[in-house]
């Protein structure tokens, strides 16, 4: 179990180093030697580093809480000190839909450092993975938990109605599938942060060239593909979408992104395109650091909380 739990965080460190065709390329060699073994090891002991919550905002607390039965379906809710009526933000990790955690600090560290640090509350969701649930029953899962959320978000000291959903990667898909099907959740949310995601049609990517992980999540039925492709299922219904996509990627999640706005713009709703300079990895990082980047997924927010 160890070996396997070791052989799983170097996958999830060169899928945060190099994207979804890095994931695939490792999987046969997991006996990195030399430099790059260095490095993802490096990686994974970054990825794993617990989180000083104090020493980012005095009087926070933390508290681990089951939205389901299942030992997955685990969140993490970051609270500020004195929150009544304040917004929430829940974040989905990324990893191929088969690896990741709630805790990585690549998901949440910076997060915290600008959102709770302004009162907000944040949740880190964990959920199912392959091989125990494919890509749409994962999405379920983030449905359950946001709907959780909901439910439990004026005993946190925050507000049902101001709950923006993030994901990154693998949870980008999914909270962009949950987003075009807000009905998997019954009550609907502000607004949606897709951070680089190259899955948004999922019937065209699994009719091309594919990383083999996908076969995996996605399976051979073009119909479980519609069911979860996030373009498939857009209706005008769908929660509002900022799609951030970074440049630095071979498979091009910026033409994913500008494919699904034009749908979107067709059906007369807007759905904002973030081309970033940045790898795959540091699209999640380093959201929430100081600069540009931030500010602009802030102006989204911003204009998503407006009169709730």
């Amino acid at each position: 179990m160890t070996s396997r739990r070791s052989a799983l965080l170097i996958v999830l460190a060169v899928a945060t180093l190099g994207g979804a065709g890095a994931v695939e390329a490792a999987q046969p060699g997991l006996g990195l030697r030399g430099p790059m073994r260095q490095r993802l090891l490096e990686k994974k002991a970054e990825e794993e580093r617990p989180i000083d919550l104090q020493a980012i905002l005095t009087g926070a607390r933390k508290q681990t809480d089951a939205y389901g039965t299942d030992p997955a379906q685990r969140l993490d809710v970051y609270i500020p000190p004195h929150a009544h009526g304040v917004p929430i933000l829940v974040m989905v990790h990324g990893g191929a839909w088969m690896i990741g955690d709630k805790a990585n600090t690549g998901s949440v560290e910076n997060k915290l450092k600008h959102w709770l640090t302004r009162g907000w509350i944040v949740v880190s969701v964990n959920y199912r993975m392959l091989p125990d649930a494919m890509a749409y029953e994962q999405a379920e899962d983030v449905a359950d938990a946001v709907q959780w959320a909901q439910g439990y978000a004026e005993d946190w000291g925050g507000d049902p109605d101001k709950i923006i959903l993030m994901g990154h990667s693998a949870g980008a898909h999914l909270v962009a599938l949950v987003s075009s099907r807000p009905d998997m959740v019954g009550r609907p949310w502000a607004g949606t942060v897709v951070l680089d995601s190259a899955a948004m049609q999922v019937s065209a990517t699994m009719a091309g060239r594919h990383p083999g992980f996908y076969d995996r999540a996605f399976g051979a039925d073009p119909t479980y593909w519609a069911k979860a492709s996030p373009m498939d299922q857009w209706t005008p219904r769908a929660v509002p979408m900022m799609l951030v996509c970074s440049t630095r990627r071979p498979d091009d999640p910026c033409d994913d992104a500008r494919r699904f706005q034009a749908k979107a713009r067709a059906a007369g709703r807007d759905m904002p395109v973030l081309p970033q300079a940045l790898t795959h990895a540091d699209i999640n990082r380093t959201l929430g650091l100081p600069g540009a980047y931030t500010d602009a997924v802030d102006a989204f927010i911003t204009e998503r909380l407006k009169g709730r």
